[in-house]
């Protein structure tokens, strides 16, 4: 009897949680005007759009402590890229779970509980020195960031047609830039003045203004603020079965493409050179060039919001200047990103406004790339049934490319330390060979698939 009535309980609490993620009601007796459509639309796209950069704020907030841990003696470089590599290998898989369920929930709790969860992941984590809690937790933080891109992308469908859909997108894709540009700035100075720990409660207390940010202005469907938004040709129950047989053939098309696992090969490597500046740009400024914690932060930054550039731009660039090849701007962008990482890795010592000049190629370069090798190829010779698909695809061989460089990173960099005079001194000649090779790979994997066409038109 006992053992029935935990049973139900078991079964009630899961109920609970569906209900609550349930998407919203339609509203039929609502009194809003096609004026305030457009508001609540705004609103709802400035909400997720912040709100994803916020997600990045308690994502890279490791990338800012890493060296006064390794001083404090903390942690070990090796230590800290398997802490790294937790999240990456746990967000892989969660982007693509969490995008089935983005589909099916209300997005603005589902967004919002996961900016909770990972603000509250980088405040316990900024009251321990456990290594397994911080790998464990920091692997529990990728899971819970999964959840921010699907409920993004799932709000702008729902509340754009297909004519307005790409340039809002374009928009949104650069919260991440946005975020990566707060982080190393406003974190960086935590910690600069008041130690690493800071930096992880400061990003944990930001993150929990964005939770309330979510859950005041977000709104999760139009139907549920009273708007009917459907597109032509939307599905009926007469065709659904249909639809799902096409679905599922236009799947196992992606999974059979073998351009589209190059693309996702190339844009592995291409994460692997994102990555290891991202969470390895400021360990290296300070240790290899000597600059402060918040010169080298500012010094990243600057790729970050250069990034916002080339991010916005980057459909623009290749729809006016390429009549709509993304080959083209991909070459040219993957030549600048692997120019970028000459400038800042060969040159020796401290030479600001070339380490400046490196940042803004690399983020430009980047900030292109991210969207057409981290999905834009790959949808454009998709067919058109499974655009999902093949953005799972890369998604998740992309951040198995991140996961790795971290840990590769760790390795060499310890690896290649000694010890002079009681300082660190540290060999970053394969850490250098490694981030420049991975970008000059992912130029050659490009390439492989330059007449690649969509077999569906």
């Amino acid at each position: 009897m006992e053992l029935s009535q935990n049973a139900d309980h078991g079964r009630g609490f899961l109920q609970r949680i569906v209900d609550f993620f349930r998407i919203s009601a339609p509203n039929y007796n609502s009194t809003n005007t096609e004026k305030d459509f457009k508001r609540i639309r705004l609103v709802t796209f400035i909400s997720a759009t912040c709100g994803y950069a916020l997600y990045y704020v308690c994502r890279l907030s490791m990338n800012i402590v890493r060296k006064p841990i390794v001083d404090e003696g903390v942690f070990t470089e090796t230590q800290l890229g398997i802490i790294g590599s937790c999240l990456f290998f746990v967000y892989a898989v969660g982007k693509m779970a969490n995008g089935f369920l983005a589909d099916r929930v209300n997005v603005r709790r589902f967004m919002a509980t996961g900016l909770l969860l990972t603000a509250i992941v980088n405040l316990i984590l900024g009251m321990t020195e456990m290594f397994l809690a911080f790998a464990v937790l920091w692997g529990l933080n990728g899971w819970v960031q999964s959840m921010g891109a699907p409920a993004g992308v799932v709000s702008l469908n729902r509340w754009y047609d297909s004519k307005e859909r790409g340039t809002y997108y374009g928009f949104w894709s650069a919260s991440h830039n946005l975020g990566e540009a707060i982080t190393f700035i406003t974190i960086a100075l935590l910690v600069s003045y008041m130690g690493w720990r800071s930096g992880m409660l400061g990003a944990g207390v930001i993150g929990l203004l964005g939770f309330g940010m979510l859950l005041l202005f977000m709104r999760d469907t139009p139907q549920s603020q009273g708007f009917l938004l459907n597109e032509k040709g939307a599905s009926t129950a007469a065709t659904e079965k249909g639809r799902t047989e096409d679905f599922n053939k236009a799947q196992k098309a992606v999974l059979r493409n073998p351009a589209i696992w190059i693309l996702a090969l190339a844009s592995a490597f291409m994460y692997i050179s994102r990555y290891a500046v991202n969470s390895w740009g400021v360990f290296y400024l300070e240790a290899q060039k000597g600059y402060s914690t918040l010169d080298a932060s500012f010094i990243i930054s600057i790729s970050s919001v250069c990034g916002i550039v080339g991010t916005v731009f980057s459909g623009l660039i290749s729809d006016k200047f390429f009549k709509g090849s993304r080959n083209v701007p991909a070459l040219i962008f993957g030549l600048m990103n692997v120019t970028a990482l000459c400038l800042f890795l060969l040159i020796p010592g401290e030479n600001f406004y070339i380490d400046v000049l490196a940042m803004v190629l690399f983020g430009l370069g980047i900030g292109v790339l991210i969207c057409f090798l981290g999905g834009l190829m790959a949808v454009d010779i998709a067919p058109r049934a499974a655009a999902g698909a093949a953005l799972g695809v890369v998604g998740i061989a992309s951040y198995l490319g991140a996961a790795l460089q971290d840990i590769m990173n760790g390795v060499l960099i310890q690896d290649n330390k000694t010890v002079v005079n009681g300082a660190d001194v540290y060999d970053f000649t394969y850490v250098n060979w490694f981030w420049i090779g991975s970008a000059m790979l992912s130029v050659l994997l490009t390439l492989l698939v330059w007449n690649s066409k969509r077999e569906d038109r």
